[in-house]
């Protein structure tokens, strides 16, 4: 696997494709183009975070912008760290979801966003035409510390005028969680404390050593789920790595679905602050149905976060976030957000004086299927198959945003091309598994024709 480099940054194994040189390239090019000024640095718990930071604060100095460390913080976080510092950036040190021996880059602008294509591509040539100005020993640049951003964080969490701290202090819940050994494994249950939640943690040393597959899916979650079965816990939260996903585990030890973590979260904030929303292409039409409810639009984006971003403020939506757990709550910061979006959902089972199983039950039901199509077996590229399914299908009028997606009466599927692999992925919904797999596999047999 090559160094994946795309406009919000890079990312690759540590030692292979990801090095100190390319750490520099990078690094120095984004703050050649911020022209100096501020910029947050933080990082998840991965053991390679140390020496990443290292170099990457350097390397700002050495352009001339001062720099504020965070430490081991969750992404949210750091990206509250810019706007508390008011900083001209922020660079994060974090590969998501990806297993320990990854790492990655990852920039924010000024209004704590990630690039966007425009701002990305002009880092990326600065980059590749080498055009880094250094300044002389006399302009380089500070290094301060924040120690207290993520309690500054949990404050503006608890700002909020929908989150009703007494109300939540009062079910004293019990709350399990999960936080991978990564960035959110002191963040979270520091959040829990101030609500008056009961914690049972379960990974939460941010050493960096991942317990299992870090990405929170339900293949990866058996331990929590059986823990709460003994425990008897309210609530279950798992995060990945970096505290920007979250997902969802009942009391009776049985997943949300990470589809429905934004989905509950569009629930409160409507219930609160009416308006439109927004999500990605891919996610669950539930997000629809519960905007729906409330007379509002549901908007769509491209896949990426800072896609969805930039429609939610375009159509001014009160809320966005990704199926894969991710919670963007604009009144905070426009990025997802475990710490914001749990306490949106203690918030909302608090007001209500529901069970989360008896929540979950109350939601719209979809099931989704996952395949791919490997390009080489078909003799076509990725371009040719995706024109050649919005032709198939031109009466249903496509979605051509980011690739192509079919929505019927009964559910909807959406091809996209791989930037990685040879294959175009195929998502589909509908309200069972089979019927979703069944409603990508006919759609696949037609193009094939």
């Amino acid at each position: 696997m090559a160094l994946m480099i795309s406009v919000s940054g890079i990312r690759g194994i540590f030692g292979s494709h990801l090095t100190p040189q390319n750490l520099v390239q990078f690094t120095a090019a984004y703050g050649t183009w911020l022209k100096g000024g501020t910029v947050v640095v933080g990082r998840d718990s991965r053991v390679t975070g140390q020496i990443c930071e290292d170099i990457v604060c350097a390397t700002l100095q050495s352009v001339g912008c001062d720099v504020i460390k965070t430490g081991i913080a969750p992404t949210p976080t750091v990206a509250m760290g810019v706007l508390k510092h008011r900083a001209d950036g922020g660079i994060i040190l974090t590969a998501s979801h990806n297993p320990a021996q990854w790492n990655a880059l990852k920039m924010l602008n000024g209004k704590s966003e990630f690039l966007d294509a425009e701002q990305g591509a002009e880092v990326l040539k600065i980059a590749d035409g080498g055009n880094i100005e250094y300044v002389m020993y006399d302009e380089i640049g500070s290094v301060t510390e924040d120690p207290d951003v993520v309690s500054s964080h949990i404050d503006a969490v608890l700002d909020l005028p929908y989150i009703d701290s007494e109300l939540i202090r009062s079910k004293k819940f019990s709350v399990t969680v999960d936080a991978v050994n990564g960035a959110a494994s002191h963040a979270l249950p520091q959040l829990l404390d101030r609500l008056g939640v009961e914690v049972y943690p379960l990974h939460c040393e941010p050493n960096g050593i991942f317990p299992h597959n870090p990405e929170p899916l339900p293949e990866n979650l058996g331990e929590i789920c059986e823990l709460i079965k003994l425990n008897g816990s309210d609530l279950g939260l798992v995060t990945d790595p970096d505290g920007d996903r979250l997902a969802l585990v009942d009391e009776k030890g049985e997943l949300f679905g990470e589809e429905y973590t934004q989905v509950a979260a569009f629930d409160l904030m409507l219930s609160k602050k009416p308006g439109d929303t927004a999500t990605n292409l891919s996610s669950s039409r539930a997000a629809d149905d519960i905007t729906a409810k409330y007379g509002k639009k549901c908007h769509r984006a491209a896949v990426g976060e800072i896609n969805v971003v930039n429609v939610m403020k375009d159509k001014g939506a009160v809320i966005s976030g990704e199926g894969n757990g991710g919670v963007i709550n604009p009144d905070l910061h426009p990025g997802r957000d475990a710490l914001v979006g749990t306490a949106m959902i203690l918030q909302l089972l608090s007001e209500r004086d529901i069970k989360a199983s008896d929540y979950r039950a109350s939601l719209p039901y979809y099931e989704m299927s996952k395949q791919k199509i490997e390009l080489a077996n078909l003799g076509v590229d990725a371009d040719e198959l995706l024109d050649k399914v919005a032709s198939e299908f031109e009466s249903q009028k496509p979605n051509r945003t980011d690739g192509v997606k079919i929505d019927f009466d009964n559910g909807w599927v959406h091809f996209r091309k791989s930037n990685t692999e040879p294959i175009v992925r195929v998502y589909s919904e509908a309200a069972t598994a089979e019927e979703a797999r069944k409603l990508a596999d006919e759609v696949m047999q037609m193009i094939k024709g």
